[in-house]
């Protein structure tokens, strides 16, 4: 039996009470102004101590729960600087860890999943778990062919809980709102429970990570852990060590930064032209910085960038749609009327919707700026700037963006590029991001007539 709440009444009250203890804070607060205290002090607070329900909650539930702190966490560059304070270490520790299953529930799924004698499949397995995700939990173990291995075991009932997880935080979509400023949270929502499946199915994700593992096997930039053995809810692929990429953005030195960020920008784009998938689920905890054959005190030019967790992917098998290429380089040439045409044939703009072409491209310049230079200084500044800038209902920017469409395909492609930014923001990293265009996104270098 697990220890992960199934029933749809406890798991739906320990998210009813959010909203709840939102407001019985919200008096508290009050009432300490009226004793005296500021209100800057009071304010803040208040966020520490929303944040600490917020993020316990979440963490105890695991299932969809988490994984919508995980996702929100990678948007945390883009809070303004008074509220992503008292976030930004519960956001963290959510990503890193979780209240463990039980030993006994452990066992029993690998008896399930692996046969009776699974122990005989290991010749050490360590009980603690080594980490904690949205639907599962990894183990560090040694494979009977003397290799050390992750086991991530899946928790029991972790499918129908993420689906009941996802459709309660849905109805709270407009409480949980003013909590990160200037994001629509339902597409969120409904984005993440539209994957659920997928990343329920560990035969998927062990396919997409030696698609991975195979491609990348001899790179001198990109380490992807073999997959040893897998079976339904319990997936074994190679121990990678490493540095993760949440103490880089801790306490890094610079030069760790900026080949970090220089990597996640290369992954990024040269993922799916050379596998044809996109890794989707860009937070920090599923990143490692590997010293190079060097060592830790060699050329931080030589360090590697460690990929885990293949469970949430993108298929496309011609790489990222050349439109986007092709669009951001008529972008940065200033060819409004194009970029127009193309933005309208891809469905951005809606038929039933006519925008001004010149409007258009004031407002996709100020977002494209790290593709304009040679070397781009990603910051929480200049994250957290686009973000006012698209969602002051007062701004031009805001209005246009009102009237655009995302197209269904582009989705996942969108998430993941807004998530990368804002990790490399996170980050603080200086990224020559033009080069990785140039070298891997379809359409951003005009092809020479023949």
């Amino acid at each position: 039996m697990s220890d992960l709440p199934r029933k749809a009444v406890t798991r739906t009250a320990k998210l009813a009470a959010l909203p709840l203890g939102f407001a019985g804070r919200a008096t508290w607060g009050l009432g300490k102004r009226i004793g005296g205290k500021s209100a800057e002090i009071v304010a803040r607070e208040l966020q520490q101590r929303t944040a600490e329900q917020l993020f316990r909650v979440l963490g105890e539930l695991k299932g969809g729960a988490m994984k919508f702190g995980q996702a929100l966490s990678v948007f945390e560059s883009a809070l303004p600087e008074e509220v992503a304070g008292p976030y930004r270490a519960a956001l963290t520790k959510l990503q890193d860890a979780a209240p463990p299953m039980p030993t006994r529930t452990v066992h029993t799924v690998l008896a399930e999943r692996l046969g009776e004698g699974w122990r005989e499949l290991f010749l050490e397995f360590e009980d603690k778990p080594a980490a904690a995700a949205s639907i599962g939990q990894v183990h560090r173990a040694v494979w009977h062919d003397g290799r050390e291995v992750a086991v991530k075991v899946q928790y029991p009932g972790a499918g129908d809980a993420l689906l009941s997880d996802l459709a309660q935080l849905g109805r709270f979509a407009r409480l949980l709102g003013p909590l990160i400023p200037g994001m629509d949270i339902k597409p969120l929502i409904t984005e993440l429970r539209d994957r659920v499946a997928e990343e329920l199915d560990y035969g998927l994700e062990a396919s997409a990570q030696r698609a991975h593992a195979e491609e990348f096997a001899d790179d001198p930039d990109v380490v992807v852990p073999a997959v040893v053995h897998q079976s339904e809810q319990v997936l074994v692929t190679e121990w990678m060590e490493g540095v993760p990429l949440s103490e880089v953005i801790a306490d890094g030195t610079p030069e760790q930064r900026d080949r970090a960020g220089q990597l996640l920008a290369r992954f990024l784009f040269s993922g799916p032209a050379r596998t044809g998938l996109l890794h989707a689920d860009p937070h920090p905890g599923n990143f490692r910085l590997l010293p190079g054959p060097e060592g830790e005190d060699g050329d931080p030019g030589s360090w590697r960038l460690g990929v885990l967790d293949f469970g949430t992917v993108d298929r496309l098998p011609g790489g990222l749609p050349e439109t986007i290429g092709t669009c951001l380089r008529m972008t940065l040439a200033g060819r409004a009327e194009r970029v127009y045409e193309l933005l309208c044939a891809e469905g951005f703009v809606k038929e039933s919707v006519a925008l001004d072409p010149d409007e258009v491209l004031e407002y996709l310049l100020p977002i494209i700026e790290p593709a304009e230079v040679d070397a781009f200084g990603f910051t929480r500044g200049w994250m957290r700037a686009q973000a006012a800038r698209l969602a002051d209902p007062r701004s031009p920017a805001h209005q246009l963006g009102k009237q655009l469409n995302l197209p269904p395909s582009y989705l996942l492609i969108h998430r993941v590029t807004l998530s990368t930014i804002g990790v490399l923001c996170q980050l603080g990293a200086t990224v020559r991001l033009r080069d990785e265009l140039e070298e891997w996104l379809p359409g951003f270098v005009e092809e020479e007539p023949v």
